[in-house]
């Protein structure tokens, strides 16, 4: 996300760090080019034209003038007001209501509600150990409740079944009686989507609303929609007294318009990301930690926390000990660190969170991408026990055949026996606390 807005803003940036002096002609330029980059990545004209203001306001003022360093301060002022667009400090759900805490799902169809219904269904339960029951109120749309009450199953939560020809407002109402006498720590319900916003949609989920009287009513929108999703958000935020937005296929949408514009649009704070298919890939939403992945900044704390809660510590630990006590990082090895960094996201997404410094500026290589990590499981998973302890062993005809069992060509198994020597150096370097070497023997 917010890759081709980081791209130009750090182009924009880049001409105006180590700068003695920085005057209005300057400013003016950067300013301009500063708009055109909010303007390409879909920004809405208003959100740009307050956020173009106020940034130049500030910049001509003293917080500049005086500054030893005038050009990282105007890239503070950047990063200040981009967190103060995007909602300001995080405030995130609250959590602090008797249970069970209700929230309510609305949105257009297809916007991802079912998905995110069971993704916020394994947050809660993740981070706050909280017990949930999944409600759908879709009766227009059967699959959406059938879909809905596998997520359930696969997550290991609660599922309230719809009663045979109920109204939404009757299973809304059976499903909050149900979460209480279930002593349930939450109730999700999932309402039905349109195609578009009309009337009758409107009226039935604000009947939903009155029967749960719900203490979060999130609307989820997909962030691709781009000015759509912000016109779906101010009709919906119309409709019902919204407390937060969750923006979904956030890693498919390389502008991020919609996350720079829901939130000033509607007036109310982006709550969480959706950030992949996989079901446990919802991001508390952080402005002044995307704004500084946005201005290349990286979001450090971000990867520590994804680090402490997704990576098999004990796995992790045991490498540790292997690569101090002098020992070869091996094809094994390579094999369990790129299935934890497919459980996190791919690499790429843990790049993202890196300052620029670190992680290196630009898209990244596509042999990072998921289908290139499964490839690489499948070519290691092609080698014996033998050829994984030494990979030196592996010539010509070693090749053809773990290219044929992979199901690959022979250049692919070529291009993964050279990233692994890189590898190797690299986690050399890091066994001797080179981290920054390591992340760039990682890269390629």
């Amino acid at each position: 996300m917010f890759d081709k807005l980081s791209q130009r803003l750090a182009t924009v940036l880049d001409t105006l760090r180590g700068r003695g002096r920085i005057t209005e002609e300057n400013i003016a330029d950067a300013l301009r080019q500063v708009r055109m980059a909010l303007l390409e990545a879909d920004v809405a004209l208003s959100v740009v034209k307050t956020f173009i203001e106020s940034v130049k306001t500030r910049a001509l003022g003293a917080e500049v003038s005086r500054s030893l360093t005038p050009g990282q301060a105007f890239i503070k002022i950047i990063h200040a007001e981009l967190v103060v667009v995007m909602g300001g400090a995080s405030a995130g759900l609250n959590l602090r209501v008797p249970p069970p805490l209700v929230v309510l799902l609305a949105g257009l169809q297809g916007a991802g509600k079912t998905t995110t219904a069971a993704k916020l269904a394994v947050w809660l339960k993740a981070q706050q150990k909280t017990r949930v029951l999944l409600a759908s109120v879709d009766v227009y749309r059967p699959a959406a409740i059938l879909q809905l009450e596998r997520l359930a199953q696969q997550v290991d939560v609660g599922f309230f079944p719809v009663p045979a020809d109920a109204k939404p407002e009757q299973i809304a109402a059976a499903a909050l009686t149900q979460a209480r006498q279930g002593l349930y720590d939450a109730l999700i319900v999932d309402t039905a989507g349109r195609l578009h916003v009309d009337t009758e949609m409107m009226a039935e989920v604000q009947r939903i609303d009155g029967v749960l009287t719900p203490h979060e009513r999130l609307f989820v929108v997909d962030s691709m929609a781009g000015q759509d999703a912000v016109n779906a958000a101010r009709a919906f935020g119309a409709a019902l007294e919204l407390t937060g937005i969750v923006l979904t296929k956030a890693d498919g949408d390389a502008r991020g318009g919609a996350a720079l514009s829901v939130r000033q649009v509607t007036g109310k704070p982006i709550v969480f990301l959706g950030v992949g298919e996989k079901i446990d890939a919802l991001e508390a939403f952080h402005p002044e930690r995307v704004a500084s992945r946005i201005l290349g900044m990286g979001d450090v704390l971000g990867l520590v926390e994804q680090v402490e809660q997704q990576v098999d510590r004990e796995k992790s630990e045991k490498l540790a000990r292997k690569l101090s006590k002098g020992h070869e990082f091996d094809f094994s090895d390579l094999r369990d660190q790129l299935a934890q960094v497919r459980q996190m996201g791919g690499l790429g997404a843990l790049l993202e969170k890196l300052p620029a410094q670190l992680a290196g500026r630009g898209p990244m290589p596509a042999q990072l991408d998921e289908r290139q990590l499964k490839r690489q499981v499948a070519i290691i998973d092609s080698m014996t026990p033998r050829e994984r302890r030494r990979p030196n062993l592996i010539d010509g005809s070693r090749k053809r055949r773990i290219a044929a069992g992979a199901g690959v060509q022979v250049q692919d198994v070529n291009r993964l026996l050279k990233q692994f020597l890189q590898m190797q150096k690299a986690m050399k370097q890091f066994s001797k606390g080179g981290l920054a070497r390591m992340l760039r023997g990682l890269r390629g």
